[in-house]
């Protein structure tokens, strides 16, 4: 039997989480979420729940808000959900662009030992083109592109199934990008992630652990 608690707009069942930032306080970081920024660059970012009709469930949604006079360049701006532990897993989220003059989306992190390791896929709608990274001790290395071409005005859904060293990337539920890598073994966080002074809307993060 599995057993769910609905509890501040979270889902907790067997193994997996949701998150869909309804029954969370509106200018307000959901709890147990903690903002960071990777090697310490730039300013840190304000993530907090705001309400948006266009949500893809209910009215809530999560939104970050970076500094566009300090967040530039090689500053990524990290939200981990500090209590969690996923190795083998399925993450996905909804993500709408809201603005960015240098950057624009974002995406997903999982296995994240801290805000300086971690991998992450993100989506750039100013390069058009969907990437996935590991950032390891604050240093960033793509893994893989994909060009994307795609309506930045509308939600879209990224997807990642991890299992082992096999690394699946899944945009509006296409597979994009398919590689192995083994940069990062272990059990780790879960979280989101921008760019720079990109604007962006998340909603409806999931993820479950993979058997």
């Amino acid at each position: 039997m599995v057993f769910i608690l609905l509890i501040m707009g979270v889902i907790y069942g067997q193994n997996e989480l949701k998150f869909n930032f309804d029954g969370d306080t509106p200018g307000k970081t959901p709890q147990g979420f903690v903002p960071a920024q990777t090697a310490d660059r730039g300013t840190l970012s304000v993530w907090k729940v705001i309400k948006d009709e266009t949500a893809p469930s209910g009215e809530n949604v999560l939104v970050v808000v970076p500094n566009p006079e300090t967040n530039h360049g090689a500053c990524f701006n990290v939200l981990i959900y500090e209590n969690s532990s996923f190795k083998d897993l399925e993450i996905s989220v909804y993500v709408k662009p809201i603005k960015g003059m240098e950057d624009r989306g974002g995406g997903p992190i999982w296995r994240a030992k801290d805000k300086n390791n971690y991998y992450v896929v993100r989506w750039n709608p100013l390069e058009n083109n969907f990437r996935l990274y590991y950032v390891k001790n604050g240093r960033r290395r793509m893994i893989r592109s994909s060009k994307l071409y795609t309506d930045e005005t509308k939600w879209h859904k990224i997807k990642v199934i991890h299992r082992g060293n096999d690394i699946k990337c899944y945009f509006d539920d296409k597979l994009k990008i398919h590689v192995t890598d083994s940069t990062f073994t272990e059990a780790g966080k879960i979280g989101l992630w921008s760019k720079a002074d990109a604007n962006t809307e998340f909603d409806n993060l999931e993820i479950r652990e993979l058997k």
